[in-house]
């Protein structure tokens, strides 16, 4: 085994992580998972029963079929901002706008816990942008030759030193250039 090969002995675990992370940062994460947390109070709370002792308190609605419609679809949302970023404009505005509608159907949206959940989720997707790729860095000799002709070696004393320099070698890089016929031989 050589040093060079760090990833042959990495725990499962780690690599799970990493792969995670990675799966994460490519979509609006937080926003679909609270626009679904969101929905599970709006769905959840129409047909509860709560018990204070001796007490069971009922708290169905007349709208409990409307209730769990608009929590199923912000849950649906949620995976959707997950699974199909593209869209996820759109499931930010649906999200948004089952939220709102939440408010007189469902218990004032799960008792506000729901309405504020898929609103922040809601949010965040239609403000999440995909990050840019990161440059590629550039050579050691095109840094080196930036430094030497900046001009400052005629004006600071000592700078000798700055200019002195090994410049690194390249390796040849080959002649890219398309040929008129393509690169093909002419012959058959």
């Amino acid at each position: 085994m050589s040093p060079e090969s760090t990833g042959q002995n990495e725990h499962y675990l780690r690599v799970f992580l990493r792969g995670f992370r990675t799966w994460r940062g490519n979509r609006p994460f937080w926003a679909g998972l609270f626009t679904m947390v969101g929905g599970l109070p709006i769905a959840y709370f129409p047909y509860a029963n709560m018990h204070l002792g001796n007490i069971t308190l009922a708290m169905s609605t007349t709208a409990g079929a409307g209730s769990l419609i608009i929590g199923i679809l912000l849950i649906t949302l949620g995976l959707t901002m997950w699974f199909h970023h593209i869209v996820r404009v759109f499931a930010g505005v649906a999200a948004i706008l089952l939220a709102l509608i939440s408010i007189p159907v469902a218990n004032i949206g799960g008792f506000l816990i729901g309405f504020l959940f898929a609103m922040l989720g809601g949010a965040l997707s239609v403000s999440w942008a995909p990050g840019e790729p990161k440059p590629d860095p550039e050579p050691a000799a095109a840094v080196d030759s930036a430094a030497v002709g900046d001009g400052r070696d005629a004006q600071e004393p000592g700078s000798e030193f700055h200019t002195t320099a090994a410049v690194s070698q390249q390796p040849e890089q080959y002649d890219t250039t398309v040929e008129v016929d393509g690169g093909r031989h002419r012959a058959g």
